[in-house]
C-alpha cells in the first residue's frame, strides 16, 4: 500500500497483518464465508453473534474495496475537493481571503489515508478474532462438495457464501496498456496532483472523481462512449450534475468513437471523436473507471457446481442460493444493485436462509422486496429509490409525477444550494410511493424520507402531515407530498365545500 507512511502502516496491521497466524481448523463450520468486504464481515459477524461456528477467509485485505479503495477514501477525498470550492467561491458570502486559495493536494490525500486507517480498526482481523470468528488470511478455493482450502488447510463447512466483490474493468483501448493508467486500486495512492487528467468513464465514479479533482486544480476531461453523464438518472437530473461539473472546469467528450492512446514527450495523447469532432489531448494521468468484474479467479466453482457469468457474476435466485444449494453469494460478485449497504442487506438474507431454514427457522428470506436507496455523490448529490417513471411504465404502473425545486425552498436558497430538486412518482390515483429522485447538496441523507416510507407501505399524506423543521432543505419532502395533496382537491370537492360554506353564512 503505497505511501509507506504511518497511516497506511496502520491500515495494514489492521486489514493484513504481516505476522497474523490463520487459526487451526477444528470440526465442520456452520457457514464459511470467503472475502471479507462489507457482505463478508456482516455475514461472518451476525453468524458468530448468533453462536454458529464461523470462518471468514479474506486473500488481500479486511474491509474490501469499500474501505481500502473505494467509499472511504473516495469520500474523504470529495469533502477536501468540496473546502476548496467553498474557498473559492467564499466572496458570495462576504468572506474574502488575502491570498489566492492554495491546495496542498499531499496533505489532502495524508488526511484521507489518516481517516481510512483510523475506521479501519472497525474491520480489523483480530476485532473479528474477538467477536468469534476464525480468519484466514489467503486464497480460499473449493476443494469438495464441503470443503474450502485457504493455505494449505481444509475447511469443512455445512454451508458457504461467496462474499468476494468485483474489481475495476478495463475496455480494450488501443495503447492504454502501454501507456499505464489509474484505477480505483490505484489512484487513491497518489500524493501529487496530476495537472492533466482524463476520466474513461461517466458512471457515479468518473463524475465523482472527476469533479474532486477539478477542485482540487487538475484539468480534467471526461470520455464516455454513451450520451451525457450518469446514463441510469433522469435525463433533467442529471443535467443539473453537468452544469455543475462544467462550472468546474471539468469537459465532457461523450458519444466517443475511435479511442486510441499512445505515450508522448510530455505526457499521454488521447486520440478520439466525439460528436463528429476531431479531438486530440494530451495528459499526465488517465484515470479509467467504466465498469466492474466480478472477482471469480481461483474459487473453483466449476468443481463445486455453481454456475456463473465472467460479466454479471455468481448466479443465485432470489434467496441468494447458487445453483447448489449448500453455497450462497451475497454483494457485488453476484448482485446488480454494487453498493455498500445493499451488501449489508444480502448478508443477512444469507444468513436467514444459511443457517435458519424454513420450515425450521425464520422462513426464507428474498431480495424480492428489497428497497434500495442509491447516491451519486457529486455536488450536488443525486440519490434514487425505486422505479423510475420509464421504469413504471415498462412494467405496465401508470404513475403520476410531482417535482418540487429548491429555488423555491428558503433553507436551500440561503444556503446558495438552489440547484436541485424533490421528485416523486405515485401509483395513480393513490398516494402510493413508486419511486423518488432528489438533487441537493446532502441528496444522499434526503432521499431515505422517501425510502422510510416505501418500506413502512405509507405514502404522500403521511409525509404531507408531517412536521418538519423551518427553516431546513429537507422542507423539500413536504412540499413535494403538499404539491401531490393539492392534486386530491378536485373541482368536485371544492364546489361542495363552496356549498358548505355558503350556508354556514
Amino acid at each position: 500500500m503505497f505511501p509507506d507512511d504511518e497511516h497506511n502502516r496502520t491500515l495494514i496491521h489492521n486489514v493484513h497483518p504481516q505476522d497474523w497466524v490463520n487459526s487451526t481448523p477444528a470440526g465442520k463450520y456452520n457457514l464459511v464465508v470467503i472475502g471479507a468486504g462489507p457482505a463478508g464481515l456482516v455475514a461472518a459477524s451476525v453468524a458468530a453473534v448468533l453462536g454458529a461456528k464461523v470462518a471468514l477467509i479474506e486473500r488481500h485485505l479486511m474491509g474490501g474495496d469499500c474501505l481500502n479503495v473505494g467509499c472511504v477514501p473516495s469520500k474523504g477525498m470529495i469533502r477536501a475537493a468540496r473546502a476548496c470550492s467553498d474557498m473559492r467561491h467564499a466572496s458570495l458570502f462576504g468572506v474574502e481571503s488575502a491570498k489566492e486559495v492554495k491546495v496542498d493536494f499531499a496533505v489532502a490525500m495524508e488526511r484521507v489515508r489518516k481517516l481510512r486507517a483510523q475506521i479501519s480498526s472497525t474491520d480489523s482481523a483480530e476485532r473479528y478474532r474477538k467477536l468469534g470468528v476464525d480468519v484466514y488470511i489467503g486464497e480460499g478455493r473449493f476443494m469438495g462438495p464441503d470443503v474450502i482450502e485457504v493455505s494449505g488447510k481444509q475447511l469443512q463447512f455445512s454451508k458457504a457464501v461467496i462474499c468476494t466483490g468485483t474489481y475495476a474493468a478495463v475496455p480494450p483501448i488501443s495503447g492504454l496498456a502501454d501507456v499505464g493508467y489509474l484505477t480505483n486500486e490505484t489512484v487513491f495512492s497518489l500524493t501529487a496532483l496530476p495537472k492533466r487528467l482524463a476520466v474513461i468513464g461517466a458512471g457515479p465514479i468518473g463524475c465523482e472523481l472527476g469533479q474532486a479533482f477539478a477542485r482540487f486544480g487538475s484539468q480534467v476531461k471526461i470520455v464516455e462512449t454513451s450520451h451525457g453523464i450518469l446514463p441510469r438518472e433522469d435525463r433533467d437530473a442529471a443535467e443539473i450534475i453537468l452544469d455543475a461539473m462544467y462550472s468546474d472546469g471539468i469537459e465532457l467528450l461523450c458519444c466517443a468513437k475511435d479511442l486510441t492512446i499512445k505515450k508522448m514527450e510530455g505526457g499521454k495523447r488521447l486520440t478520439l471523436d466525439s460528436h463528429s469532432q476531431h479531438h486530440e489531448i494530451t495528459v499526465d494521468e488517465i484515470l479509467v473507471v467504466a465498469g466492474r468484474v466480478p472477482n471469480l479467479t481461483e474459487l473453483n466453482l466449476e468443481k463445486v457446481g455453481v454456475q456463473y457469468d465472467t460479466k454479471t457474476g455468481i448466479k443465485v435466485n432470489h434467496r441468494l442460493e447458487t445453483t447448489n444449494p449448500n453455497i450462497y453469494a451475497a454483494g457485488d460478485v453476484c448482485f446488480p444493485f454494487k453498493f455498500t449497504h445493499a451488501a449489508d442487506a444480502l448478508a443477512q438474507i444469507v444468513i436467514q436462509n444459511a443457517l435458519f431454514p424454513h420450515p425450521f427457522g425464520l422462513g426464507r428470506a428474498s431480495t424480492d422486496h428489497l428497497i434500495i436507496p442509491w447516491c451519486t455523490y457529486t455536488s450536488p448529490e443525486i440519490a434514487h429509490v425505486g422505479l423510475y417513471e420509464s421504469d413504471a411504465k415498462a412494467k405496465g404502473v401508470d404513475v403520476e409525477t410531482f417535482t418540487y425545486p429548491l429555488v423555491e425552498v428558503d433553507r436551500a436558497i440561503l444556503d446558495g444550494e438552489t440547484e436541485g430538486f424533490a421528485r416523486v412518482h405515485v401509483k395513480r390515483g393513490t398516494d402510493q410511493i413508486i419511486g423518488a429522485t432528489v438533487v441537493a447538496g446532502h441528496a444522499g441523507d434526503l432521499i431515505s424520507a422517501f425510502t422510510l416510507a416505501m418500506k413502512a407501505n405509507v405514502g404522500l399524506a403521511t409525509i404531507g402531515a408531517t412536521i418538519y423543521p423551518y427553516p431546513t432543505q429537507a422542507e423539500v419532502i413536504k412540499k413535494v407530498a403538499t404539491t401531490w395533496r393539492k392534486t386530491t382537491l378536485t373541482e368536485g370537492k371544492k364546489k361542495i365545500l363552496r356549498k358548505l360554506f355558503e350556508w354556514r353564512r
